[in-house]
């Protein structure tokens, strides 16, 4: 009884020894595993080779239409349109009749001055002929004189042999002073001859200038293009009262439209220099789908802080253009050597590249110089570093988590 109650609890325990012992012993001798190695990830780019070269970044711009030879007719005097034959954007050619104003409101200028003139011209005439009679006046007179200067001396002849009275000598005396007032008087009126005659030509003149101005009104009464060009505005109808400079008729040569545009502060002394140095600078838009080329043909004659005005002369593409179209213009800026033309995808940030070195990606900071816009052509990035030579490989695959050596894998160029 007693020897049973040990038995009872150590054959349980000597049980659990046995298999604890047992699993300690197979987890001991069981086969070691080896342990998995952890394989670096690699990453699938694209590359393209690199050929630094003298390049010409393009400038992006945003400028609008005008015309420096804007013609705007002016009414020559006050009068009533009688006749339109066009409307605003409508193209004219040389010699074509635009416009009219009733010529009956200039024609009776043109009467009047033509009268003033005639008028003139015959007191000039009858001048000429008084001044002949006076002259001839002038020499009766004259001789007149020395008669009476005789009859004086005659008399005093006679008073002093005794033959002679008083009062014929004083008859003569006076006789002789009033022939001296009549000489001196046609005298004054032949040396005032000149200046009258002046006085009436500076008249005819003048008046022959009102009637070249009164005709020359009457020409411009009939507006008639003088170029080829596009109507701008129209801003009278028929049966409208205009007055003296009051605007009838806007008009403009399209080959002769310019564009304006803002080159930023940072560029102007660039600009400027190529200008100098007689470089062709020339940039491209475009207006509807059809391609406008320009060349930079000067710079404005004011500047601010912000930058400065540069007028573009439309090339080629001119047809495409009205007054006051707004452009995008691509300007080639001067040629750079040893640039490099990236797509935009490569670079990380605004200065920074990675290029495919032993199958890893290594960073180099460069130098954003520009962008380019070939025709016919996507654009690039236009970038410089020394480092860069001809051949090296640049990732164009832009990668969210790129580090330099990062392990890729080509598969594109």
């Amino acid at each position: 009884m007693n020897l049973r109650r040990p038995l009872k609890w150590l054959l349980p325990l000597l049980v659990l020894s046995l298999g604890a012992g047992s699993f300690l012993y197979l987890k001991a001798s069981r086969p070691e595993r080896p342990k998995p190695k952890p394989k670096e990830k690699v990453w699938q780019v694209a590359v393209f080779e690199a050929q630094p070269r003298t390049l010409s970044p393009s400038l992006t711009l945003y400028g609008e239409t005008e015309t420096p030879d804007l013609l705007q007719a002016a009414s020559p005097g006050a009068g009533v349109v009688t006749e339109v034959r066009v409307r605003k954007g409508q193209r004219v050619r040389e010699g074509d009749r635009l416009l009219a104003l009733d010529p009956r409101d200039f024609q009776l200028a043109v009467d009047q001055a033509q009268a003033e003139v005639l008028d003139l011209e015959a007191q000039l005439k009858d001048l000429d002929l008084r001044h002949q009679a006076d002259q001839a006046e002038l020499a009766q007179e004259q001789r007149l004189l020395e008669l009476a200067q005789a009859e004086v001396t005659r008399q005093q002849r006679l008073k002093k042999q005794g033959l002679g009275a008083e009062t014929a000598l004083d008859k003569a005396r006076e006789a002789l002073g009033g022939q001296q007032l009549k000489l001196i008087s046609q005298r004054d009126q032949v040396d005032r001859y000149p200046a009258s005659r002046r006085q009436l030509e500076a008249r005819l003149q003048r008046n022959r200038a009102r009637l070249e101005q009164a005709r020359l009104a009457l020409q411009r009464s009939q507006v008639v293009a003088p170029f080829d060009g596009l109507v701008a505005s129209v801003p009278v109808a028929v049966g409208d009262r205009v007055q003296t400079g009051q605007i009838l008729l806007s008009l403009y040569a399209p080959q002769r439209l310019e564009v304006r545009a803002r080159i930023p502060a940072r560029y102007q002394a660039e600009i400027q220099a190529a200008l100098n140095a007689h470089d062709q600078l020339t940039a491209r838009a475009e207006m509807a789908g059809e391609p406008v080329q320009l060349t930079l043909d000067r710079l404005a004659g004011e500047a601010d802080p912000s930058g400065i005005d540069g007028l573009f002369r439309v090339t080629r593409g001119s047809e495409h253009l009205r007054m006051g179209n707004l452009l995008k213009l691509h300007l080639q800026r001067p040629p750079q050597p040893n640039l490099v033309a990236i797509p935009f995808q490569a670079i990380y940030g605004n200065d920074r590249i990675y290029l495919l070195k032993d199958g890893r990606m290594q960073g180099l900071d460069v130098e954003a110089v520009g962008q380019s816009y070939p025709e016919g052509g996507s654009a690039a990035l236009l970038i410089r570093n020394p480092e860069i030579t001809l051949g090296d490989q640049i990732i164009r695959t832009h990668l969210p988590n790129a580090v330099s050596g990062l392990r890729v894998k080509v598969v594109g160029s």
